[in-house]
């Protein structure tokens, strides 16, 4: 028999350009049978090319975004880059409720508010090989303004090092590499002893 795996929440964090992103979503294209899920925050900052609505974000003004969070509707929100941002609540409890994994790409606040809040969450951070790879690809995304980009980059130096808040750290030198990684960090989290009940092993060993 196979023992039962809970609903699981996935905090995937790294500073601006460190890869959260992409990680995230060549995961989910690898499980897209294993009941994986992508948590798809609110926003104010503006849609970028290519982005499209209810996709990367939930794009909204602050007036909403204000009375979003006197509802409650949020597990955490806070301010980063100049614009707010919020995950909601409803998907995660669904998930933990009915079970599979929800994957959170987020901030460094961000992921210490959830973490707060579901201290069973699994953590991972993502570094960049180095501060100097980290800053090329803020600069070859070419989706910020001069000054966004120098905000970014500051807090990007600032964030990264936090990485000994998180239960797990990958560098992401090679993306596919990172990938694997984080997938085989989240099939083990499943197999330790403090996620599996007591009433299932009766079952195998009497």
């Amino acid at each position: 028999m196979s023992l039962h795996k809970p609903g699981k929440i996935v905090i995937i964090s790294s500073p601006s350009g460190g890869g959260k992103t992409s990680i995230s979503h060549l995961l989910l294209n690898m499980n897209t049978d294993n009941h994986w899920f992508f948590s798809i925050s609110y926003t104010t900052r503006a849609m970028r090319s290519g982005e499209k609505e209810g996709r990367e974000y939930y794009f909204v003004d602050d007036d909403t975004f204000e009375h979003l969070v006197k509802r409650g509707a949020f597990a955490e929100d806070c301010r980063v880059h100049l614009y707010r941002y919020g995950t909601p609540r409803e998907p995660l409890e669904r998930v933990l409720h009915e079970g599979g994994v929800m994957l959170l790409d987020i901030d460094v606040q961000g992921a210490a508010k959830i973490k707060a809040a579901y201290p069973e969450a699994v953590s991972i951070f993502i570094l960049p090989p180095s501060v100097d790879v980290l800053r090329s690809r803020l600069t070859a995304r070419g989706t910020e303004t001069e000054e966004q980009l120098k905000i970014r980059r500051d807090n990007a130096t600032n964030e990264m090092g936090l990485w000994k808040g998180f239960d797990y750290v990958v560098v992401n030198d090679e993306l596919e590499v990172a990938v694997n990684k984080v997938q085989s960090i989240i099939t083990g989290h499943y197999c330790r002893t403090d996620v599996v009940s007591e009433e299932q092993i009766k079952k195998i060993i009497g």
